[in-house]
Order: structure tokens, then C-alpha cells, then sequence
């Protein structure tokens, strides 16, 4: 048989019966007894019994929830604040557009402009600004400069108002490059007098010139230990120097990078490496001239008309 006893719920004060067991196992840890959950919560949570400034309806709220003002509920809370704050600081205001002279309604933030495209329009570069930073750029570079190299938003504000980076290049008055994506993989083939395929005009004037002052030379020679190749091979009493033509150096990062690659693959394995640049075959009348000064330096050549 199943043996109770009667215990006192410690909230309620009511009487209620309990096995035995779970009754002497409370008594063993000094365990409170309750009639039911809801009665163990109400005795374990501390509240304080207060009144709301509104209405004066008694309410309980635990010790950390009390605060200076105490309603029984928002409503009281919206009557009592309605009252002590005037309506007129609740009313939106509004300030005018800048760009546009619109009334919108003022946010917590510093804005100027009433939407998105008017901010556009108001802060967008202005035709002749623009040609300006891309006639500046290039002061500074001695050269055209890339559109990658401008930042702040430049080269979209080029093709909003002129169409694209090069129509704005042209606009400012200096003749464009060609863009990263074709500089480095597109290339004009052209066929050299001695039938040698090479990746430009300026190649193709290059090895020309080495086919009228009878020096043997190789396309695509691939440098040690690496997929790397050189325009052009050259012997010379038994002696291998590879020329390249460095086209676009100073203009594209990547190619900047594959040129001091090649750099130190010469060095390392001790191979005379001859770099030639636009500035040495431009203008073509002195072509000859500048290339017979940069290989003199390296071999002692004789070449036609000496």
C-alpha cells in the first residue's frame, strides 16, 4: 500500500498529500514543498506589489523591473507621456532637396538629398572635372594612365558621360591604351621577312631588323625550368642571350610582374637578357640607331653601313 502524508505547500499554506518517500527525501535536503509548479515559481520569483501613476491599479513587478515610472500597462504609459510632452515634438520635419529643391521628411542622419539618384546626380563628376583628374594623371605619369589606376568612382563617371574610359581618354586630348583585358592575351599576328610569326607590329619591326643585319635568332625560346618564353634567342660565339620586347611595361600590373620574373630567372641562371621598349624603336627613323647602341653594349656586332 502506497503511504502519503499531509505537508503544507510553502506559498499557499494549503494542505496537500505526498508520498512519503518524496516527503522524507525534502526533509533530507532541506527542500521547500509545493502543492504545485505554479505555486514553487510565485514563491521563488521576487516581486513587489506597486501601484501604476495612471490609474492607480495595484500590480507585481520583480525588484529589477521597477523603475522610476511604473504603469500597469503601455496605454497608461502613452496617456500619462501624451500629456506631459507637447504634440508638436512628435510631428515630422522636413528639410529641402539640394539637388532637386523636393520637401522629404528629416531622418536621424545627416542627409542632403531626398533619394538615392538625386545624391548621384549632385556628387557625380562633372565633364570637364573629369578630363582635368585624366589630363593631371597624366603629368604625373608621363603617360596615359589606366583606368584602374584613378580611383574614386573616375572611370564609371568616364562612362556615364563619355561612353567608356577611352572616349573620355580621347576627349582630354591623348590617344588611349588598350584595356587590361586585351593587353595581355589578344594580339595582332604579323609575319616578318624572314616568316617568323610575331605578336605585333612592333615585333615584327624588331625582328625585321635582326634579319637585315644577319643576326640568327629563335621565336619562343623557353627559359630553364619554367613555361616562360623569350621573343627572341640570339647565338653568338656560342653564346645564348635572349631579347624581349617589353611593350607594355609600366602599364599593366600583371605585366610588370612577368617582366621581373623573367629578370630574375636570367640572373639566376646567368643568362644575358637584352629589354627592349617602345622608346627604343619610336620614332621608327631612329630604330636603327637605337638598337645598334643597345646591343653593342652586350656583343661586339658589325652591322650594315659600318
Amino acid at each position: 500500500m502506497v503511504k502519503t502524508i499531509k505537508v503544507r505547500c510553502k506559498n499557499c499554506k494549503k494542505t496537500f498529500y505526498r508520498l512519503t518517500g518524496r516527503f522524507n527525501e525534502a526533509i533530507k535536503f532541506g527542500w521547500n514543498q509545493y502543492c504545485s509548479t505554479k505555486c514553487q515559481f510565485k514563491h521563488k520569483t521576487t516581486k513587489k506589489e506597486i501601484s501604476c501613476e495612471n490609474c492607480g491599479r495595484k500590480f507585481e513587478r520583480t525588484l529589477s523591473g521597477i523603475s522610476i515610472h511604473n504603469y500597469c500597462s503601455h496605454s497608461c504609459a502613452m496617456i500619462v507621456n501624451n500629456k506631459r510632452y507637447d504634440r508638436k515634438r512628435l510631428l515630422p520635419k522636413f528639410k529641402i532637396c539640394e539637388q532637386c529643391g523636393k520637401k522629404y521628411r528629416k531622418s536621424t542622419s545627416n542627409k542632403k538629398y531626398c533619394s538615392l539618384s538625386c545624391r548621384v546626380d549632385a556628387e557625380r563628376y562633372k565633364p570637364e572635372e573629369l578630363l582635368d583628374i585624366i589630363r593631371k594623371y597624366f603629368k604625373k605619369l608621363k603617360r596615359v594612365p589606366a583606368r584602374r589606376e584613378i580611383l574614386n568612382g573616375v572611370n564609371g563617371a568616364c562612362r556615364k558621360s563619355f561612353g567608356s574610359w577611352n572616349n573620355a581618354v580621347l576627349a582630354a586630348g591623348f590617344t588611349p591604351n588598350r584595356s587590361h583585358d586585351n593587353r595581355m592575351y589578344k594580339r595582332s599576328r604579323a609575319k616578318a621577312l624572314d616568316g617568323h610569326l610575331c605578336d605585333s607590329i612592333s615585333e615584327l619591326l624588331i625582328d625585321n631588323w635582326f634579319y637585315k643585319n644577319s643576326i640568327l635568332h629563335e621565336r619562343d625560346a623557353h627559359y630553364p625550368e619554367t613555361n616562360h618564353k623569350s621573343d627572341w634567342k640570339i647565338i653568338i660565339e656560342d653564346k645564348e642571350i635572349f631579347v624581349e620586347y617589353f611593350g607594355l611595361a609600366n602599364d599593366s600590373p600583371k605585366y610588370d610582374r612577368s617582366i621581373k620574373e623573367k629578370e630574375m630567372l636570367c640572373k639566376k641562371h646567368n643568362i644575358p637578357l637584352i629589354g627592349i621598349y617602345p622608346k627604343d624603336i619610336y620614332p621608327k627613323n631612329l630604330l636603327n640607331k637605337n638598337l645598334k647602341e643597345k646591343f653593342q653594349n652586350f656583343i661586339n656586332l658589325k652591322f650594315q653601313g659600318e
